[in-house]
C-alpha cells in the first residue's frame, strides 16, 4: 500500500538570471508531515529555489507541483494553503503585537470570530500574551521571531516555508523555535527550512544540500553519513596549524578543520589512516588518527568539494 503523495514534488527545475544559471536541474520530493531542510552557502540557490516552489518566481526551465497544484499555473490557490516566512521581520514595527496578529487574520480571509479564538490561541501558544499591547517594534529577536511564526500559521497552513528564519537570534531562542516547527510537522503540517547552520540542518527529517545551484545531496542526515564515500578522522597532535597546511596539500585529502588540539580529516578510503600518520611523523609532527563517524559537516565538505570538481 502506497504513501500519501509527497507534499511538494519539481523535476529538472532551473532558473536563470542573464548569463548566472541560479538554479540548475534540480530533482526534489518532498515528503509531507516532515521538515525538510535546503542546506547551502550563501548564492546556493536556496532562496530562489524556494521562492520557486511556492510560486513567487517563475522558474526558467522545469515542472513544479505542490499539494497536487502545478505551480506556476496554479500558484493562486495555493496561496491560501501555505505559511511564509523569511529571514527579515516581514510584520508592522508600528503596531502592537495584538494588531499584528489581526491584520494577518484580515489579510488571509478568516472570518471574525475565527480569527480572534486564533489570535488568542497563538499569543497563548507562541509565549506571547504578556507583551499582547507591546509596539512590534520593540520586541526582542525572539519575540520578533515568534510573532512572525504565529502570523504565519494563523491560517493553519498545509505547507509553511522559512528562509533562514533563524539567521538573527540567539542559540536559546534559536532551540525554542525549532521546538514549534517539531509541534507543527507533528500536527500533521510540511516544512520547508532553509538554513546555513549545521546543527540546524541535523535536525530536519530530511536534506538537500545544494551548492552552485545544484542539488548536490538529498536524503536524511543519517542516509547522507553512510554514503559519504570518505574516511573521517579524528587527529590528535601537538602541532595543528603546521599539520593542517601539510595535510591540506595531499590529493588524498579532501578535508581538514582544526577542533581545538585536533584536526578532523576527510581521507580518500585508498589510504589507510596510518600512511597520515607517517607523513606527519616525517615533518616531525606526532600524531595519532582514529576514525570518527561522519557528521552533517563532513558531508557537506565531500558534497560541495565533489561538486566542485564537477563529479555530482
Amino acid at each position: 500500500m502506497s504513501g500519501p503523495a509527497p507534499a511538494i514534488v519539481a523535476r529538472g527545475l532551473g532558473r536563470r538570471f542573464g548569463s548566472l544559471q541560479a538554479v540548475d536541474g534540480v530533482d526534489l520530493s518532498v515528503p509531507r508531515g516532515q521538515v525538510y531542510g535546503f542546506l547551502g552557502p550563501n548564492g546556493s540557490g536556496k532562496s530562489t529555489t524556494m521562492r520557486m516552489l511556492i510560486g513567487l518566481l517563475t522558474p526558467s526551465a522545469g515542472t513544479i507541483e505542490v499539494l497536487g497544484l502545478r505551480i506556476p499555473e496554479q500558484a493562486e490557490p495555493l496561496k491560501r494553503r501555505i505559511g511564509y516566512m523569511t529571514q527579515r521581520f516581514s510584520l508592522y514595527d508600528d503596531l502592537t503585537v495584538v494588531e499584528n496578529l489581526r491584520f494577518l487574520a484580515a489579510v488571509q480571509g478568516l472570518p471574525p470570530r475565527d480569527a480572534a479564538a486564533r489570535v488568542d490561541a497563538a499569543l497563548a501558544r507562541y509565549r506571547l500574551a504578556a507583551r499582547r499591547a507591546q509596539l512590534a517594534g520593540t520586541l526582542s529577536g525572539g519575540q520578533r521571531q515568534r510573532l512572525a511564526l504565529a502570523g504565519a500559521v494563523l491560517h493553519e497552513p498545509e505547507l509553511l516555508v522559512l528562509d533562514e528564519p533563524t539567521s538573527q537570534v540567539d542559540p536559546e531562542s534559536r532551540r525554542e523555535f525549532w521546538d514549534h516547527l517539531f509541534e507543527l510537522a507533528e500536527a500533521g503540517t510540511t516544512l520547508l527550512v532553509s538554513t546555513h547552520f549545521m546543527d540546524e540542518a541535523e535536525r530536519c527529517h530530511r536534506i538537500a544540500i545544494l551548492d552552485r545551484g545544484r542539488l548536490v545531496a538529498d536524503g536524511t542526515p543519517r542516509e547522507l553519513a553512510a554514503r559519504i564515500g570518505w574516511q573521517v578522522l579524528r587527529i590528535d597532535l601537538a602541532m595543528p596549524r603546521a599539520a593542517q597546511a601539510l595535510l591540506r596539500a595531499r590529493a588524498d585529502v579532501g578535508g581538514c578543520a582544526q577542533i581545538g588540539q585536533s584536526l578532523r580529516v576527510l581521507l580518500h578510503p585508498g589510504t589507510a589512516p596510518a600512511a597520515l600518520e607517517a607523513a606527519l611523523a616525517a615533518a616531525g609532527i606526532d600524531a595519532r588518527a582514529a576514525v570518527a563517524p561522519a557528521n552533517l559537516e563532513d558531508v557537506f565538505v565531500a558534497a560541495t568539494r565533489a561538486s566542485a570538481r564537477g563529479d555530482v
